[in-house]
């Protein structure tokens, strides 16, 4: 996973204190504490499964004594009946943890199985579908790693991966007397240098929402263009007109009915929003035997 495990941890240290804050009163009044038993999770519809390393450290963060069998790795098909783990060892630690392990599989493999559907739409044609930042507020890191198992790519982690100047910035900075040629000299002299390349200069992204702009961008030296909500025909006259000057990104408004036909216009990336904030939960659950 991207994340360190502290950081996985103290995500799942959260998750558990937000439901067991004040204990299991159910389990707690009914379940002895030396009772016995094993329970299976289980896929209930077709996917692509994501999140057990999250799952089975919930489950030894309730009791490290549980034993946790996984069963399917990450990336693994699933259909339903596919047994994706056994735990076995106390039925109340079983119970205590079930909700919250079965939260992140159920989350992180429901963005796999919606970035694969994607993936899926575009074979054949060299593009890359990525993620944005509209992530789950203190799961960025477990979403993300979860698009990456569907098979699609990250976009910044985060506001320090690099520079992306969007249509707010262009207003603050035109307000000021600035034109696009020397916002990007800004950018390029202010920021610093990006871990990812080898040059003394960062890229720069610019997000416009024309033809002209995108060509007026190009001129003035942006590495990336962000076509912001465009349509089917205006991507394909950038990408004619850009020929290899600068990367192009199509965003906004992508969905899995037009996905492909904005692939076919040529453009470098596709970025999809929808992977992380709109990704409905696979159907996972958990059968204890007692």
């Amino acid at each position: 996973m991207a994340a360190s495990k502290p950081q996985i941890e103290e995500i799942i240290d959260r998750a558990l204190a937000e439901d067991l804050g004040k204990g299991d009163v159910t389990t707690e009044a009914l379940i002895p504490g030396d009772q016995r038993g094993t329970g299976s999770i289980v896929a209930k519809e077709e996917g692509i499964l994501a999140g057990t390393g999250a799952a089975k450290q919930v489950f030894h963060r309730v009791d490290p004594e549980l034993k946790v069998e996984i069963l399917l790795e990450d990336g693994a098909k699933v259909k339903p009946g596919s047994k994706v783990a056994r735990v076995s060892g106390s039925i109340a630690s079983i119970l205590k943890a079930e909700r919250v392990a079965l939260n992140f599989l159920q989350r992180l493999s429901g963005i796999a199985s919606e970035t694969n559907r994607y993936m899926a739409r575009v074979e054949g044609l060299p593009v890359r579908i990525m993620d944005t930042r509209k992530t789950t507020p203190g799961l960025r890191s477990l979403e993300k790693y979860a698009v990456r198992v569907g098979g699609g790519g990250n976009h910044r982690m985060n506001l320090g991966d690099g520079v992306l100047i969007k249509d707010n910035h262009l207003v603050a900075l035109r307000s000021q007397g600035l034109n696009i040629k020397k916002i990007i000299a800004k950018a390029r002299r202010n920021a610093p240098q990006q871990p990812s390349t080898q040059s003394s200069e960062c890229w720069v992204e610019v997000e416009v929402g024309t033809v002209s702009e995108a060509l007026e961008v190009v001129e003035a030296g942006a590495d990336i263009v962000m076509l912001d909500n465009m349509n089917l025909e205006d991507m394909r006259k950038v990408v004619k007109t850009i020929h290899g000057r600068a990367l192009i990104e199509a965003s906004g408004g992508i969905t899995l009915d037009n996905v492909r036909a904005v692939a076919e216009t040529g453009v470098d990336f596709i970025s999809i929003g929808a992977l992380t904030h709109s990704a409905r939960a696979l159907d996972i659950s958990l059968e204890l035997e007692a």
